[in-house]
């Protein structure tokens, strides 16, 4: 597990996931965003000691956005999903 202290237990963080048996048997895909709430997902996922999987979707034209200032998910955004999933030790 990544170097990110969670306030729970492996065993409440896998209730957390109602995961129909045992965390270490189960895989959990995570849509990350690269924001708060798809990366604390992701780490509580992670602290549950299930496989997990980061996916961010590319939805938008890469060219197009990154011009525009303030745009959402201008690509940033999946270098910070990236990103988190490098410091959680999970696929991306």
């Amino acid at each position: 597990m990544s170097d990110i202290a969670l306030p729970l237990s492996r065993r409440e963080a896998a209730e957390l996931f109602a995961l129909p048996r045992d965390a270490t048997e189960c895989r959990i895909v995570v849509a990350m965003s690269g924001g708060v709430d798809s990366s604390v997902v992701a780490a509580l996922a992670t602290a549950s000691g299930a496989e997990v999987i980061g996916i961010t979707l590319q939805l938008y034209d890469y060219g197009a956005a990154t011009g525009r200032k303030g745009a959402c998910c201008a690509g940033d955004d999946i270098a910070d999903a990236r990103r988190v999933a490098a410091r959680l030790g999970i696929a991306h």
